[in-house]
């Protein structure tokens, strides 16, 4: 975040970091926000197991992870849901079935800029379980783990980890 100096209006090298949300120029009094993005993770369920990938790219690459991924302009989160699922694992999701649980804060690091997120969660149950054609860019795997096995230390997300502990009690 510090990396960025220069101010986009007045192109004074006066553009200041507050340390959370704002870069200030104190030169042109201009003001560049970098606000909260928004991202979704779908629990797919059958029965008493859930879907996870393994991240096929950092952040976290190798850790487990639930399917989604961070809202484009002008589209809803359950649109995302929808999007993301077919864009990284060709399924195709009834958006009736989407059950909004939970939001949480996160933070993700993405080529040296720290990103805050707000993390929706859905609930996506099926009714039997399938076999998922991987977009392996960002994928390397999908597991199908009991709710009473998961390994919460080798999920990528802090978020995550914190939901599903809360989901599972």
């Amino acid at each position: 975040m510090r990396d960025l100096k220069f101010c986009p209006k007045c192109g004074k090298s006066t553009l200041l970091w507050d340390g959370e949300k704002k870069w200030s120029c104190s030169n042109c009094d201009y003001v560049l926000f970098h606000n909260v993005a928004g991202a979704v993770a779908v629990l797919i369920k059958f029965k008493d197991e859930i879907l996870f990938t393994l991240r096929n790219q950092e952040p976290q690459k190798g850790k487990l992870d639930l399917a989604g991924g961070f809202v484009d302009p002008k589209e809803s989160a359950e649109e995302t849901c929808i999007r993301e699922l077919f864009e990284e694992m060709k399924i195709k999701v009834d958006s009736s079935k989407l059950k909004y649980l939970a939001s949480l804060p996160n933070t993700y690091e993405y080529k040296n800029i720290l990103y805050n997120t707000l993390d929706l969660f859905y609930e996506y149950e099926v009714e039997e379980k399938f076999t998922v054609k991987l977009e392996i860019s960002e994928i390397s795997e999908t597991i199908w783990i009991s709710k009473n096995r998961i390994p919460f230390e080798d999920i990528a997300f802090d978020s995550q980890r914190i939901f599903l502990q809360a989901y599972l009690k």
